[in-house]
């Protein structure tokens, strides 16, 4: 991919979401993308297969969206089982400068893995270039789907999704969009634990195609393993696919309840929930060598003070686990000091506290080493602002 394609299309990702923002009035623009289709039958269960999963799940949420959001445009990139390619698909939401962008799909791990009948649970991911080898894998078998087309090397200039070395350019455009993106994933996740009855596989960061080249909050989803049987026959079921259907369409719900607040409004109050998200102080993991952070993060941390009145502080969320973990747990890594803050049934850990978004971040690489998955937050007046 050559530099000067890189450079127009980042500036196509950061100047198209100015043009496409929602207006008062303006329908609010929600493109479903039903991974796979036609000649691509994505991952293959025992009695089904990916594409057909995933169509039927995006018809649900379709018709809850069109059925209850009176403003809503709802575009299906596809409606029955055809072939789309990875790129028609985020064309065809670029054109309709849509709001938002959800890609669903069913999970899967290779036959030779010893988990393979027995891996579960939902994760939704949004643009990033990690080191971790899972979320790489995981975008290499979605993004193989361009080997099916014709002259594909052309289409994608140049791009091998087999390659770890072509996911390098993606670096430049990983930002883009980031901060909605994380905040609309993290409220599809929350349901699809909370109202699909899915295990936490947390929110996660990769290089799918279909993320990198849609200019708008993107996320995919992953809904569950196919190759685990009960997990299949789950995902098969019409009741289990209204349930994943309503997970997705509450969530979006609840970040259009952020989202439509003004910029400024979202910045100096928590948005309004029934169940706040505190952000207490917790019982530390200790270590008396220095950790990834060290000294310098703690510096910044006591400079960003988290408790002065309307300040928007920034932090690093690393870890989500189902209750608090004791001093000195192993999952923490040595990491110190570090917060929690409870989000439902889930606890969240935090590390750091800085003043803007540009220092979270540079800070965030050090701790993605350790924590992958780790992203930037913001709170004002110790509680989370989504």
């Amino acid at each position: 991919m050559s530099l000067s394609r890189i450079i127009k299309q980042l500036l196509l990702i950061l100047l198209l979401p100015a043009l496409a923002l929602s207006a008062e009035g303006k329908e609010f623009t929600v493109v479903i993308d039903p991974g796979h289709g036609g000649k691509d039958a994505g991952a293959l269960g025992r009695k089904t297969n990916e594409k057909t999963i995933n169509l039927a799940v995006a018809k649900q949420l379709r018709d809850l969206l069109r059925s209850n959001m009176n403003d809503v445009n709802v575009i299906m990139t596809r409606s029955n089982d055809t072939f789309v390619t990875l790129q028609g698909r985020a064309d065809m939401a670029n054109r309709k400068h849509a709001d938002i962008f959800i890609s669903i799909h069913a999970n899967s791990v290779d036959k030779k893995s010893p988990m393979f009948t027995s891996v579960n649970g939902a994760a939704v991911y949004t643009l990033g270039l990690q080191r971790s080898e899972t979320n790489l894998s995981v975008a290499m078998r979605e993004n193989a789907v361009m080997k099916l087309e014709p002259d594909y090397s052309t289409t994608y200039e140049g791009f091998d999704p087999s390659s770890a070395e072509s996911y390098i350019a993606f670096e430049m455009m990983q930002h883009a969009n980031l901060d909605q993106s994380i905040e609309l994933a993290e409220a599809v996740q929350n349901q699809l634990v909370r109202t699909a009855g899915r295990k936490n596989n947390g929110v996660r960061q990769a290089p799918f195609w279909v993320l990198v080249r849609t200019s708008m909050p993107a996320i995919l989803v992953e809904l569950d393993f196919i190759c685990n049987p009960a997990m299949e026959k789950f995902m098969a079921s019409e009741q289990g696919q209204k349930k994943l259907a309503l997970a997705i369409y509450r969530g979006i719900e609840k970040y259009r309840k952020v989202a439509d607040k003004p910029a400024d409004s979202r910045k100096e109050r928590v948005v309004a929930d029934s169940r706040p998200e505190e952000l207490p102080s917790s019982g530390a993991a200790q270590s008396g060598s220095e950790t990834i952070a060290g000294k310098k993060a703690e510096s910044k941390a006591a400079a960003a003070d988290a408790d002065a009145k309307d300040r928007i502080v920034y932090k690093i969320q690393f870890l989500t686990a189902g209750s608090p973990l004791r001093k000195g747990d192993s999952r923490l890594k040595g990491l110190s000091p570090v917060e929690y803050y409870k989000d439902g049934n889930m606890v969240k850990y935090t590390y750091g506290s800085y003043c803007s978004q540009a220092e979270a971040s540079k800070e965030l690489k050090k701790i993605k080493k350790s924590f992958p998955d780790a992203f930037v937050i913001k709170t004002c007046n110790g509680k989370r602002i989504k």
